[in-house]
């Protein structure tokens, strides 16, 4: 079930108090604690004043300092894996514009030095060309959000900028079909192809693609993107899921690694999608 935003607040609220009442309980003092956990104290004070969300293993380590009983920390734990996860829905952004999610996910960009993006249904906006990108930010069925399409589609536009960046690394694995589902005109489809070859050359940049006459042994569920190794986000029909659980991101990462040893690297990707494009261009004659 989706987790709303006053939920979120309560439990991560709680999750600070129940942590700094057991310290206090313990005697300890904050410095204490923190040497004990190898934190700084200024950490422990941030994490029991709700100012610092802790990791699922900042909490372990704190439950093991203060030597709390495997039944209060099971509980604890729960709490700090649901405190971790975020939920925000499409109807939100758009309330707010679009364009803000694209400046959202700028700055992540920014903030980040390794990006892989697992792709089973469509390009990431950073590859899109601005055909491509109109159709996809635009609504598709009633019950979609009404959305400022030409603001949102000239942020992401202005996004690609950090694909230029070389002190950045961008991994973009897809399926066969990401890259052939007609979500566009066909001369948007075989632009979209074309440009994705383009990108596939810059130096710091790696596509990948798993044909459909691959054996693979999983499922391509979910697009999802592991920013270095501190957050996922997991995109639904309905929003976007971030998760920051380590051991969440140790999932991803070795799915994400899983499904590429399947891929199309380097010169046969580029193949693929330049053959994709004449497909395509053959489509429209």
């Amino acid at each position: 079930m989706p987790i709303e935003p006053e939920t979120q607040a309560r439990e991560r609220k709680d999750l600070a108090e129940a942590l700094r009442g057991l310290r206090r309980a313990s005697g300890l003092s904050g410095e204490r604690l923190a040497l004990r956990c190898n934190m700084s104290q200024t950490k422990i004070s941030r994490i029991e004043t709700g100012r610092a969300l802790p990791t699922v293993l900042d909490v372990e380590r704190i439950l093991k300092a203060l030597a709390v009983p495997s039944e209060v920390s099971e509980e604890l734990l729960r709490l700090a894996r649901r405190a971790n996860v975020d939920y925000a829905s499409w109807r939100a952004y758009a309330r707010v514009g679009l364009y803000h999610k694209q400046a959202e996910l700028r700055a992540l960009e920014a903030s980040s030095r390794v990006m892989r993006h697992f792709l089973p249904a469509v390009p990431t906006g950073l590859l899109h060309v601005r055909e491509y990108a109109v159709e996809t930010l635009s609504p598709t069925v009633a019950s979609d959000p009404a959305r400022d399409v030409a603001r949102a589609v000239q942020a992401r536009m202005d996004r690609q900028a950090v694909l230029d960046d070389t002190s950045r690394s961008f991994w973009f694995l897809m399926t066969e079909q990401a890259v052939k589902w007609q979500r566009a005109t066909v001369e948007a489809m075989a632009s979209q192809c074309s440009h994705m070859v383009e990108v596939n050359r810059k130096p710091n940049v790696e596509i990948g693609i798993v044909p459909q006459r691959v054996y693979v042994s999983g499922t391509p569920m979910n697009i999802f993107v592991v920013y270095d190794d501190r957050l996922v986000t997991v995109e639904l029909f309905s929003g976007e899921v971030v998760l920051r659980d380590p051991r969440d991101i140790t999932q991803h990462l070795s799915l994400f690694e899983h499904f590429w040893s399947h891929a199309l690297t380097g010169d046969d990707a580029s193949a693929f999608l330049e053959e994709a494009a004449s497909d395509f261009m053959r489509q429209r004659n």
